[in-house]
């Protein structure tokens, strides 16, 4: 692309960031950051400034530090949030600290390191973007103000300037479709509930497991203006949702001429809970429920000028004429400038490369160029294993963002592809003509592999790949540690090369391992690793254990790594259980089938109920305490229950969004496995074949029976994470010739 071609995409981008904002309070803010991250003491030796003035002649955000030594460490940064990651920056390489999920390690050395001669960084890109749309629903669903205060905290701290800002937008679809005549009780009928709403917003479903109670709107347009009020603070850009064209079907009565399409069904479910209703794009209902929404929207939340919308996410068009999708296309962005001239749409790029039999490059170029030039911002959604960038010629002109997807369903399960991640986004930018205007991480779920975030964070502020990544990742362990322990950093070393180093188009951060899938007798238990690699892993760890005991971040990961080890000794007792039933040896398939019912499960559950990160009590409190009454309470616990389990009334999405808590794993997942091992030992003593079919009818009422039970999980862990890890490496980790 000509420089002036690019040039004239930046411009509109970075209108689309507002005005120079208020200096002092986003170093206000920072500063504010920096005592609840390390408290009012040594809060004191920081001093923060923020000065447009520092960014490059291009408008890129820049920090600078200086000091230390016995003097206050200057962090100043162009923006809040570059001042924010600056600070971070100190804390990780001066000071070997770190900051995740899970837990900090702040263990400041006194005095503080100083900077020699000073350090300046610029970003390579315009933005740092975080966040799927899922992930509102697999992580963020059930969250206060209070932990929506840290997890924007971590943003900060991480560079993140561009991010999703997507609650309480239910609470203003009600305001518009009453104005356009639903009754409260159509509206009810359409909305799913709080635990699937990420695919009502993107039109996948409706209904499912709702309705919304009137509390819910009423504190999430709450939190939303907490959560804006505190991104603006720092600088960041709040991406909020448009109108992509869906609508209740309930329009029709009031509407009756209204021309409307209705998609197919999504996900296995029926269409009284999906085949959404899609306005016509020359239709005047779209541009007038899109400004009525986007007016409504804008006077409640103000804006940003960057929106979100998704037409046809895993959902086919019901034309695959260019001349179609180009309509529709510009229907939706024309209902954005009318509301807001400075609008910028950003879309995620995932339906082109999740249903490629579909998208051929006269489908894709009429999506991209029916908006102009700049004026849509796409994500290239799953690029460390799916880049579209390099089959769309850089999407068409269309400034695009790098962004890693990692994990679906918000899975637990040692997983990562570091190489793929490391080189991807220097790829993009060297791409012949690349739009690639900035990296993003955009998980389904978080909380889990937290090594390939701090990986992804870092590369949003690098020029180059790491040029180490086993230098790294021994870093990575002192840090995440506090101290230098060797056994720990050749077990981070056996996983990079392991777990972490999944390459190619197959790699996928979905855990599809026996443990957490309906029992059958054709599950694959494949992996990309070596086994002994994780084991070892596991010893390492053990072995480090009495000089980490102490550390939230060591006890955490070695429930971690000894969670995965289970979980592969399930794989290995799956397939003797399975040779020993085609084999018809019924004393080699008790043998097997025993120890994992028996043993691993129990003993796994066991292990998780040691950590308040691998509980299922508090997945449920977290929606419990969302609710006003004992009513809504209940209801709440149910959408979490199938979320994490059925998806869906008759295991739509079965098993999909699957974790490893205490609690699911021997109420769940053991039944299960129970059943399916009986059922198997049953029919070789009758000598009558296995029968899938049957199974699955017999399992189905365990697994629902799961979703409707009202027993009520701890949510204080119990146990020592150490302790337990020993007990189970001693007692079940396999000879090395046993693998």
């Amino acid at each position: 692309m000509e420089a002036a071609g690019l040039a004239v995409i930046l411009g509109f981008l970075l209108l689309a960031g507002g005005s120079v904002g208020d200096e002092a309070r986003e170093a206000k803010a920072v500063r504010e950051l920096v005592v609840r991250l390390l408290g009012p003491g040594p809060a004191a030796n920081f001093l923060v400034s923020v000065e447009r003035a520092l960014a490059d002649e291009s408008g890129l955000d820049t920090y600078s530090l200086s000091g230390g030594g016995g003097v206050p460490v200057l962090v100043r940064g162009s923006t809040g949030v570059a001042a924010a990651a600056g600070l971070h920056r100190y804390l990780r390489d001066f000071c070997g600290c770190q900051v995740a999920w899970s837990s900090a390690q702040l263990h400041l050395p006194w005095p503080l390191p100083a900077v020699p001669d000073g350090l300046t960084e610029t970003t390579p890109n315009r933005y740092r973007y975080y966040q799927n749309v899922c992930t509102h629903s697999y992580s963020f669903v059930w969250w206060d103000w209070a932990r929506w205060e840290q997890e924007i905290d971590w943003m900060a701290l991480n560079g993140i300037n561009l991010a999703l800002a997507w609650n309480g937008q239910e609470a203003i679809w009600q305001r518009v479709y009453l104005a356009l005549g639903l009754t409260q009780s159509e509206i009810d009928t359409y909305f799913t509930g709080p635990a699937f709403l990420a695919w009502g917003r993107m039109g996948n479903l409706h209904t499912w497991d709702g309705p919304l109670p009137r509390s819910w709107h009423l504190s999430q347009v709450y939190l939303q203006h907490r959560i804006l009020d505190r991104m603006r603070s720092f600088g960041m850009i709040p991406v909020l949702p448009a109108f992509a064209g869906h609508v209740p079907k309930a329009i029709t009565r009031v509407f009756p001429q209204v021309n409307v399409i209705k998609l197919g069904s999504w996900g296995h479910f029926n269409c009284s809970y999906s085949c959404s209703f899609l306005l016509a794009p020359g239709d005047p209902m779209f541009p007038l429920i899109g400004n009525l929404f986007l007016r409504e929207l804008t006077k409640e939340f103000g804006t940003d000028h960057i929106y979100g919308a998704d037409t046809f996410n895993e959902m086919q068009p019901p034309f695959s004429e260019p001349s179609y999708l180009a309509a529709t296309t510009a229907a939706v962005y024309e209902a954005m400038v009318t509301v807001d001239p400075d609008a910028v749409w950003l879309l995620q790029g995932w339906l082109f490369q999740h249903q490629p039999q579909f998208w051929g490059p006269s489908q894709i170029r009429a999506v991209l160029e029916a908006v102009p030039r700049g004026r849509l911002l796409v994500l290239d959604l799953f690029a460390e294993s799916h880049p579209v960038y390099m089959h769309t010629a850089s999407f068409h002109g269309q400034p695009f963002i790098w962004c890693m997807l990692h994990n679906f369903g918000g899975n637990h399960g040692l997983f990562g592809a570091l190489e793929d991640v490391n080189r991807g986004p220097q790829a993009a930018r060297l791409f012949p003509n690349s739009t690639m205007v900035g990296t993003g991480i955009a998980p389904e779920g978080i909380g889990q592999n937290e090594v390939v975030y701090a990986l992804m964070a870092e590369l949003g502020w690098r020029k180059d790949p790491v040029p180490d990544l086993m230098a790294w990742v021994s870093s990575f362990a002192i840090r995440r540690y506090g101290v230098s322990q060797p056994d720990a950093v050749a077990a981070w070393k056996l996983l990079l090369r392991s777990v972490y180093n999944c390459s190619g188009e197959a790699c996928s951060g979905h855990n599809r391992s026996p443990l957490v899938k309906r029992p059958s007798l054709q599950m694959s238990t494949a992996v990309w690793y070596n086994r002994s690699d994780v084991f070892e892993a596991w010893r390492l760890l053990l072995t480090a254990a009495p000089n980490l005991t102490t550390s939230p971040a060591f006890r955490y990961d070695l429930l971690d790594v000894t969670r995965q080890a289970v979980q592969e000794l399930v794989s290995l007792c799956y397939e003797e259980a399975r040779t020993a039933y085609l084999k018809q040896e019924l004393d080699l398939l008790l043998r097997a089938g025993g120890l994992l019912v028996y043993k691993l499960l129990p003993t796994l559950d066991e292990l998780l109920a040691s950590s308040s990160h691998f509980l299922l009590g508090t997945w449920l409190d977290q929606a419990r305490k969302a609710a006003v009454s004992e009513a809504e309470a209940q209801f709440y616990e149910q959408n979490s229950r199938y979320q994490i389990t059925l998806w869906g009334p008759e295991g739509n999405i079965l098993d999909y969004a699957n974790k490893q808590l205490a609690g699911l794993v021997a109420d769940y997942y053991q039944p299960r496995w129970c059943l399916f091992l009986g059922t198997l030992a049953h029919s070789l003593a009758r000598g009558v074949p296995f029968q899938q079919h049957e199974f699955e009818k017999n399992v189905f009422p365990l697994e629902q029976a799961f979703v409707y039970n009202k027993k009520r999980y701890p949510s204080q862990p119990r146990g020592d994470t150490v302790d337990l890890s020993k007990k189970i490496f001693l007692k079940y980790h396999p000879q090395p010739d046993s693998l």
